[in-house]
């Protein structure tokens, strides 16, 4: 098990490092993770051992080798995440995969819409890895969502948001090569849908499976209708 999810993240690291680095060119993409893999691993880091963020947990050998109290998985899927969430923010804001011309306003509106689906996804990815995989233990058991403390939701929001935000910060209009950009932009909605499918078959506590079906079921329609869309303008077809 430990095994097999350690080499999960890696892949879907290296599936959203390709993508990223497609859309966004290289130094971008080496940045994006970058700024992920350090305030991932930090604010886990102080969840674990001083119950920022959070709220007080702390990891069991589940997810295998650890820096400090943090299994290194953790950071990877942190970008991951972060990154799938920017690319379906994109689509559903401003109908291409990567905001070409980005100000303050359209920066800030686009990591706010990512930190809430990089959330959404952990609603029912959270309860699974605490209560089947059990990959960490809660020091408060009966908090408001299955258990679960409402307090690590607003810390998935807060993260979420600081690390697309700061990777968007001041930096030149991205134009995506053509040949490949498509599919590039099709790796973070696979990877979204592939999460929906796993929740909604696997979800633990069976409720949250239902929450999976609109949470996230609803904006990875929209985002794959705004893909689409993108895809025929790009290659000059009608909408």
């Amino acid at each position: 098990m430990t095994l097999a999810l350690m080499l999960a993240s890696v892949i879907l690291f290296l599936a959203c490092f390709w993508s990223a680095r497609v859309l966004l060119g290289g130094r971008r993409a080496a940045l994006f993770a970058a700024l992920a893999l350090a305030l991932g691993w930090f604010a886990e880091q102080m969840g674990s051992s001083r119950g920022w963020f959070f709220g007080r947990y702390s990891y069991t050998d589940v997810l295998g080798v650890q820096l400090g109290n943090v299994p290194l998985v953790i950071p990877l899927m942190w970008f991951a995440l972060c990154f799938v969430g920017y690319v379906l923010a994109c689509l559903l804001l401003w109908r291409e995969p990567v905001l070409a011309r980005p100000c303050w306003r359209s920066g800030l509106l686009t990591a706010v819409l990512a930190a809430m689906l990089v959330t959404a996804f952990d609603l029912g990815a959270d309860p699974y890895f605490v209560y089947v995989l059990k990959a960490w233990i809660m020091v408060k058991k009966d908090g408001g969502w299955f258990g679960e403390t409402l307090q690590g939701f607003a810390g998935w929001m807060l993260i979420g948001f600081l690390i697309v935000a700061l990777f968007q910060w001041r930096w030149a209009p991205v134009t995506p090569a053509k040949a490949t950009a498509q599919r590039a932009a099709l790796v973070p909605l696979l990877i979204y849908l592939s999460a929906l499918v796993f929740q909604l078959l696997f979800g633990h506590p069976v409720e949250t499976r239902a929450v999976a079906l609109f949470a996230m079921g609803i904006p990875w329609l929209v985002a794959a209708v705004a893909w689409w869309q993108w895809r025929r303008a790009v290659n000059g077809s009608a909408t």
